[in-house]
């Protein structure tokens, strides 16, 4: 018995002598140290291109009478512009231009009845605005507002035209994804007013005030520097 006991012992302390060294032996997992994530950042330069549709109403109006009519086209062309985040808010200049097919006519109403008609358009389009917006890393919802300029062309029904250059505002918002790398995708919709265009006597035969007040939803595509 006491043998047996003896044979017990030893064969438990080699056991024990032998467990560190078995340990030892088993591969221990590699260290991988965390890989460091910077956060998404809008700031810096960026460029771009934008199409979208118009629509809204040209206004006539003069001593004698006035009426108002619809417009609607298509516009596209390019963008600029410049952000700057600090924290999660995001403080950007934007300016873009565009062709405009935005027009709309008629051949009824007081002012416009006879002849051609009327006809009131836009050839081209600018905005010169600043934008707040709040960014969730890669989304960006902003608002932003400035100065409008485009030309807007009117034509009496005696078939004489006559243009203007005018300057008014726009205001609105919009949603910006910056889908991979340095692209962007955004959509947004502003609210633009040109302000009074004069047709004078010469062509509208009375002093006369145009009107364009235009609501556009573009999308666009950019790309940050």
């Amino acid at each position: 018995m006491k043998r047996f006991t003896l044979l017990a012992c030893a064969g438990l302390f080699t056991a024990a002598m032998a467990g560190p060294s078995l340990a030892a032996d088993i591969a221990r997992p590699a260290y991988k140290a965390p890989v460091y994530v910077a956060p998404f950042s809008w700031s810096g330069f960026y460029v771009g291109i934008n199409g979208g549709y118009g629509w809204g109403t040209a206004k006539l109006s003069n001593s004698i009478a006035s009426q108002s009519f619809d417009t609607t086209g298509g516009l596209a062309g390019g963008t600029i512009g410049y952000n700057l985040q600090t924290g999660n808010w995001v403080w950007g200049i934007e300016g873009d231009i565009d062709a405009s097919w935005i027009k709309g006519d008629t051949t009824s109403g007081p002012l416009c009845a006879g002849g051609v008609g009327c006809t009131v358009k836009n050839n081209w389009l600018a905005t010169v605005r600043g934008r707040i917006g709040y960014a969730f890393d890669r989304w960006l919802p902003y608002f932003t507002g400035g100065g409008a300029f485009g030309d807007v062309k009117t034509t009496v029904p005696t078939g004489l035209s006559t243009t203007s250059t005018q300057a008014g505002w726009t205001v609105g918002g919009g949603l910006e994804w910056a889908f991979i790398g340095n692209w962007s995708a955004k959509a947004e919709y502003l609210y633009v007013d040109l302000g009074d265009a004069d047709c004078a006597v010469a062509t509208c035969g009375i002093d006369t005030k145009v009107n364009m007040k235009e609501n556009l939803f573009r999308l666009g595509v950019n790309y940050r520097f």
